[in-house]
């Protein structure tokens, strides 16, 4: 499984930065996870449009999500339009992306397949299993297992119990970390810090932490450190670029 980060800002993208967005790939299967704001162009560097296999989103946010349209728009406005694309999401999530054009236009470029959290779901090589965790909208975390390796993926969640229970054992857990320490007090229930992605890293006994979906202007250093104060394993921060094969080291 080697997981390739598209961009990893949290709410809005840097300067030369891009929103949550993770290519995700085996066997010669593409799933692109969450194509947030600014994320379609870096996909593009790497493969085509039409060679992506399947798309699956945490939630509504249009930084997890914004760029679903120009994917689709790239695939729909061809002289040989590929087989519509299969997008799996919770019910209604999609409903204000697929709406930014008039209506039938990416009809033909989709197949949207709404899914409850908590379904395990096959989609290609991997086996997902859905779980619903905290946040303003109904977010759901994913554990992707294809070849016997596991990433953990939380979306945008606050600290839970099920965090940790979608986490457990995994070899990668991909973890929302929108502040490095204190996240402020109207956001506790829906965000978290690295500092809780530390933590619940520790408590899962992941093989490796990466964390996402920083804020432009936290300090990635300051998040790195405040993750290891709770966890001793081995922690990256998700920036544009950054390819990891799960069963080796980051490149």
């Amino acid at each position: 499984m080697l997981l390739t980060i598209l961009g990893g800002c949290g709410a809005w993208p840097g300067a030369g930065q891009a929103c949550s967005g993770y290519l995700v790939e085996h066997d010669g299967f593409r799933l692109l996870v969450d194509p947030g704001y600014a994320t379609v162009p870096r996909l593009l560097e790497r493969v085509t449009a039409d060679q992506v296999d399947a798309v699956f989103v945490s939630h509504g946010h249009p930084d997890h999500c914004a760029d679903l349209n120009p994917l689709l728009r790239a695939r729909a406005f061809r002289d040989d339009p590929p087989a519509p694309l299969p997008v799996y999401s919770l019910p209604g999530a999609l409903d204000a992306v697929l709406a930014l054009d008039r209506p039938g236009i990416l009809t033909d470029a989709h197949v949207l397949r709404e899914f409850t959290a908590g379904d395990r779901i096959d989609i290609g090589p991997f086996h997902a299993q859905t779980r619903l965790l905290p946040h303003s909208v109904p977010n759901a975390g994913v554990r992707l297992t294809a070849g016997e390796r596991v990433l953990a993926y939380t979306g945008d969640t606050g600290p839970s119990p099920e965090v940790v229970e979608l986490a457990r054992g995994a070899d990668l857990f991909l973890a929302e970390a929108t502040y490095a320490d204190r996240v402020p007090e109207d956001l506790r229930r829906n965000l978290s810090s690295a500092r809780q992605a530390g933590r619940q890293a520790k408590e899962a006994d992941v093989r490796h932490l990466l964390l996402t979906h920083l804020q432009p202007g936290t300090d990635a250093t300051a998040a790195r450190a405040a993750a290891g104060a709770e966890y001793d394993g081995e922690i990256g921060i998700a920036t544009s670029g950054l390819a990891i094969d799960l069963s080796c080291k980051p490149s």
